[in-house]
């Protein structure tokens, strides 16, 4: 069983570093009043913990059954074949309808279910940038219609891929990267409860899982399981690589050779594409110039990006201005 699934949390004790997001959850959860929820955040950080934490304190046994999870980016990704395929949506399924039409149907179909011993039930959008602007539209008539009987709660980890009309009837609540002192620590008891033998994973592995984990506990504790069930040395450099870090390096490299458009695309990709917030993006790019062009001029750029953009700016004009003034003051 991976580590990152049997350290789950199952209440809001166990969600880590998110004080101000789980104080308002569970005052949520108290009151057993809660809005339709936008909460943005990158990977790895709680959001979903938290989610089902609250589903758990609000219905106590029934919370399965008050609470319906659609991974957004299945659906969107697999299209008609996934709903094709899956086997909770084949009595609303139909075939001759158009994928968007499935959608709301979908949608619709569980908005209207009757809770179970509460007011309300819970619909929950995991990896809701994922969500066409046509489908968004379509829930927030839903939304409208449905909001005496259903709470719609959005997780993503780009608040900008979420139209106006849906994230302005919704109360935000933003995840954050967790500290590298809470991962460490959170590493430690998890070595503690599997009885990993002492030098196993030395200080050394730990020193290089945290920052490759970049505030992704998740992350973390897959890497922490890779070292201590391996039986020989582990390259966690290699390990932890990833498809958006090697889009990250084509972008640092294309700056190299003069092709701002073309670094601007595929950064532009990485949030587009691969859903990666402003922040996520301005880390990959960092990792992916400390190996291919390690400029101070370069981390200084970065620094003042990720600064801007987590004060709310625009994601994709600041990562365009980011590229734009390294290849000004860089390589130009």
């Amino acid at each position: 069983m991976l580590w990152s699934e049997k350290y789950r949390p199952a209440d809001f004790t166990g969600i880590l570093g998110q004080e101000e997001a789980v104080r308002t959850l569970a005052s949520f959860a108290a009151s057993g009043n809660v809005p339709h929820l936008l909460i943005v955040g990158p990977t790895g950080t709680g959001k979903s913990a938290a989610v089902g934490a609250l589903a758990r304190t609000l219905y106590r046994a029934h919370w399965q059954e008050n609470t319906t999870v659609l991974p957004a980016a299945d659906l969107f990704e697999g299209g008609k074949r996934y709903l094709e395929a899956e086997e909770r949506f084949a009595h609303i399924y139909r075939k001759d309808e158009s994928f968007l039409s499935n959608f709301k149907n979908i949608v619709r179909w569980h908005a209207a279910i009757r809770p179970l011993d509460t007011d309300f039930r819970l619909m929950v959008f995991e990896g809701a940038s994922a969500l066409s602007r046509e489908a968004q539209q379509g829930l927030r008539r839903i939304m409208e219609r449905y909001s005496g009987t259903c709470r719609f709660v959005f997780l993503t980890t780009n608040g900008s891929a979420i139209i106006p009309a849906i994230a302005s009837r919704c109360l935000p609540l933003t995840f954050v990267p967790l500290e590298d002192g809470i991962v460490r620590r959170r590493l430690g008891e998890i070595l503690a409860a599997e009885r990993v033998p002492a030098g196993k994973v030395s200080a050394d592995d730990l020193d290089l899982i945290v920052p490759l984990a970049g505030g992704d506990l998740r992350r973390a504790t897959i890497l922490l399981q890779v070292v201590a069930e391996s039986e020989g040395p582990v390259d966690l450099s290699e390990t932890a690589s990833t498809e958006t870090g090697t889009i990250a390096a084509s972008v640092i490299e294309a700056l190299m050779n003069g092709d701002l458009s073309g670094a601007k695309s595929r950064a532009e990709s990485l949030i587009i594409d691969y859903g990666l917030t402003g922040t996520e993006v301005v880390r990959e790019l960092a990792r992916g110039a400390e190996r291919l062009y390690n400029d101070p001029r370069i981390a200084v750029a970065l620094a003042d990006a990720d600064q801007v953009i987590r004060r709310g700016s625009n994601e994709y004009i600041q990562i365009n201005a980011l590229l734009a003034r390294i290849n000004r003051e860089v390589f130009s």
